[in-house]
C-alpha cells in the first residue's frame, strides 16, 4: 500500500483551507500537503513553473482535492485542463465543495473528477472523509506520475 502520497489541495477560502489542513493533520497524515488558492496556481504547480519547478520542495501530487468555485480559474476549468493533458489525467481528483447542486455534481463527473464530496460541517466528519479517501487511494494501483504536465 502506497503511503507516500503527496496531496495537492485547491481551496480559495482561508477558513476552509485551514479546516482542511487541520483535518489532514488530525487524521494523522504526515504526507506533503500543498494548499493553493486558485486554479491558475494549480496549473503552474502541475507544470512545475516558477517557484514550483523544485520538485523536491513541491512534489508532483499523487492525489488532488479541489473546490469548484475559486477566483481566476475555477475547479471546473482545472478539471477540463487536466482532461486535456493526458499525462496529468492519472492524478486521482476529488472535488470537495459546499455545493450540493445536482448540476455541479454532474458537471464535475462529466469533465473528469473521480469523486465529489460535499464539505463536512465538523472536524470529525472531515477526518472520516480524509481517512476514507486516503486509505482508498493508498490501496489503489496507480500509474507512474510525471515530473510535470506539459
Amino acid at each position: 500500500m502506497d503511503r507516500n502520497l503527496t496531496i495537492l489541495v485547491a481551496e480559495d477560502t482561508e477558513d476552509d483551507a485551514l479546516f482542511l489542513e487541520r483535518g489532514f493533520r488530525k487524521a494523522g497524515l504526515k504526507n506533503p500537503l500543498q494548499i493553493l488558492t486558485d486554479g491558475e496556481e494549480v496549473i503552474k504547480y502541475l507544470k512545475a513553473q516558477g517557484k514550483y519547478e523544485d520538485r523536491a520542495k513541491y512534489p508532483f501530487p499523487s492525489v488532488f482535492f479541489t473546490d469548484i468555485k475559486m477566483p481566476k480559474m475555477s475547479g471546473f476549468e482545472v478539471l477540463k485542463w487536466l482532461r486535456d493533458h493526458p499525462e496529468c489525467r492519472v492524478i486521482p481528483t476529488i472535488v470537495i465543495s459546499s455545493s450540493e447542486e445536482p448540476e455541479d455534481v454532474t458537471r464535475a463527473y462529466q469533465i473528469g473528477c473521480n469523486a465529489y464530496l460535499t464539505k463536512p460541517r465538523t472536524l470529525g466528519e472531515l477526518e472520516d472523509i480524509i481517512h476514507l479517501a486516503y486509505n482508498f487511494w493508498a490501496r489503489c494501483a496507480k500509474p507512474p506520475v510525471p515530473l510535470k504536465c506539459i
